[in-house]
């Protein structure tokens, strides 16, 4: 996405996400995205961590699959935060990442983007990034630069689901109990497994 940015227009980042968790998490895709922005020379803004704010907003939304109703509101969240970050900097475009991702819906994004935009008097750049090969780049750019690459979305929701899904493939394949009620994302770097 950058590369085909960088050639129209002055780029820099900004890196709001409030439903990554946990904190530990966090850090880490911020830290790859910060020697993303030196290798590139790339301007970096980082706005706060909100994750509370993140929850309260989708405060009942929590058991929706990846893709529904609480990936919608955590879009418009960080769009909004952006689009006005954009407007703060005196930037004219505005563009996310978040349509590199193979399950997510650049339609639904580019809309949200589109319309946080507008209310902030910049121009979104809508875009699928992940066609012409464009989340196959990024996994390939990342194992190039040695960048650390995520497993899941970022909120402790789609962790679940992502690691239930495991288990359910585990148990098809090697016949182990399948926990339903897995609730919660385990990191072994906070020391649980």
């Amino acid at each position: 996405m950058i590369s085909r940015l960088a050639n129209e227009y002055q780029i820099t980042g900004f890196f709001y996400n409030p439903n990554i968790f946990p904190e530990s998490e966090y850090n880490k895709r911020l830290t790859a995205l910060k020697m993303l922005a030196d290798l590139w020379q790339l301007v970096l803004e980082v706005g706060k961590y909100e994750h509370e704010r993140f929850l309260t907003l989708i405060n009942g939304w929590e058991s929706e699959p990846e893709g529904g109703m609480r990936c919608e509101v955590c879009y418009g969240l960080r769009l909004n935060e952006s689009a006005i970050k954009a407007r703060e900097g005196n930037h004219n475009f505005l563009a996310t990442t978040l349509t590199v991702g193979p399950k997510k819906n650049a339609l639904v994004i580019n809309k949200i983007g589109a319309e946080v935009a507008a209310k902030y008097g910049v121009q979104f750049i809508a875009r699928d990034w992940k066609k012409q090969n464009g989340f196959k780049h990024s996994v390939t750019l990342s194992r190039e630069l040695g960048l650390y690459r995520q497993r899941y979305c970022g909120c402790e929701f789609s962790c679940s689901q992502m690691k239930h899904l495991d288990f359910q493939r585990a148990a098809k394949a090697g016949g182990i109990g399948v926990n339903n009620k897995l609730k919660i994302c385990l990191t072994r770097d906070e020391g649980v497994v």
